[in-house]
């Protein structure tokens, strides 16, 4: 694994962006806030950079909903929850029981590695805003 004080400006300039986001942030996103910061990328380095970064585990790729992948800072265990109404994305942290990654493993024949569960509703907001 590489550490952080090894990368390159435009790694670093990018993890820094994932790293000070209260969200999840799309590529996009990313894109964007950099050139709040001043910086302007190719597309290519920022994708290069953002596969980087996650093969390295400083960050986490998302596959959530939608054909963009999201970016995580957070990188140990857990899980997401995404609403079905504004697209929110909050995190997960009740671990998942012993017994279930058991009998999925059972179920399927695998070796359970690792999980990520996406669980999917509505959030605080939307159902304060729809009542």
């Amino acid at each position: 694994m590489t550490r952080k004080g090894q990368l390159t400006v435009q790694r670093k300039a990018i993890f820094d962006v994932v790293m000070d986001s209260p969200d999840h942030p799309s590529a996009a996103d990313i894109i964007d806030r950099l050139k709040e910061r001043g910086y302007s990328f190719a597309y290519g380095t920022i994708y290069n950079s953002l596969r980087y970064l996650t093969d390295a585990g400083l960050i986490r790729e998302l596959k959530l909903e939608g054909d963009a992948s999201r970016y995580d800072a957070r990188v140990e265990d857990h899980q997401h929850i995404v609403c079905r109404v504004c697209g929110k994305v909050e995190e997960v942290f009740t671990t998942l029981s012993p017994e279930w990654l058991r009998a999925v493993a059972e179920e399927t024949g695998f070796t359970v590695e690792e999980e990520h569960i996406l669980f999917k509703g509505v959030c605080p907001a939307c159902k304060e805003r729809n009542k």
